[in-house]
């Protein structure tokens, strides 16, 4: 294939991409071949995908009102455009719209994650009670292929309201990833002192060991982390 040739094939892709709604996206109908829309590119994307990445709303809500626009079609990773637009800063109205169109909310790619994995991971809050309160709701009890649940992101990167929110929803609390550690192991390990806590207030087990054969709390980073775990677990009554 000609420099010309992938230009020409991939022009609907460059223009969701650059966010430029130009004569390459109006192909509903104008454009001599409208299946140019449903080709995967080199990086096996497809116009929505790159549309979502850059946050470009507008080319999305073009491309969604296609016929047979597919709002759970995957990249050559598994990624839908719902779990890319969950991990955005700002991309709530790429996700309303996604869920306007039926996207599926439990839907995984190839590492076996769903959109409200990197909702957590990202700490998004108000996008995590859009995907819990759509029909039907996301699941907090999906594990991926390292064994880990939303709640296990959510605790390793320290959301005291997004462990709330999932244990609210029926998330499992004391469940073990691949390397044997489990929510409180991850909040413990990189420090989140008010996370461990609450999760410890859940009824989070503290006799669970790792692969390694460790403790949560054997996993303080500091003896600083440690001695505030333990001194608010006693003030607030938790037996440790």
């Amino acid at each position: 294939m000609t420099d010309k040739d992938a230009t020409s094939k991939f022009q609907i892709h460059e223009a969701a991409r650059d966010g430029k709604r130009n004569d390459n996206l109006k192909y509903t109908n104008e454009t001599a071949n409208p299946k140019l829309a449903d080709q995967k590119d080199d990086d096996e994307r497809l116009p929505i995908h790159w549309a979502v990445s850059y946050g470009h709303l507008d080319i999305a809500i073009l491309l969604a009102s296609q016929k047979n626009f597919d709002p759970d079609v995957q990249d050559g990773s598994g990624w839908t455009p719902l779990m890319i637009a969950v991990s955005l800063k700002d991309g709530e109205e790429l996700v309303d719209l996604l869920l306007r169109k039926e996207a599926d909310v439990n839907s995984k790619n190839f590492n076996g994650q769903t959109a409200l994995h990197f909702t957590a991971s990202k700490n998004n809050l108000d996008v995590a009670r859009k995907l819990l309160d759509s029909k039907p709701p996301a699941s907090t009890r999906v594990k991926d292929k390292r064994g880990q649940y939303a709640i296990h992101r959510a605790a390793a990167v320290g959301s005291v309201p997004m462990v709330e929110l999932l244990l609210k929803n029926r998330s499992p609390l004391n469940p073990s990833d691949i390397a044997g550690q489990t929510p409180l192991h991850h909040a413990i390990a990189e420090g989140h002192g008010d996370t461990a806590v609450a999760l410890l207030k859940a009824g989070a087990e503290t006799d669970k060991k790792d692969v390694d054969g460790c403790l949560a709390m054997e996993l303080a980073p500091d003896a600083q982390v440690k001695k505030f775990i333990l001194q608010t677990a006693e003030r607030e009554g938790i037996d440790l």
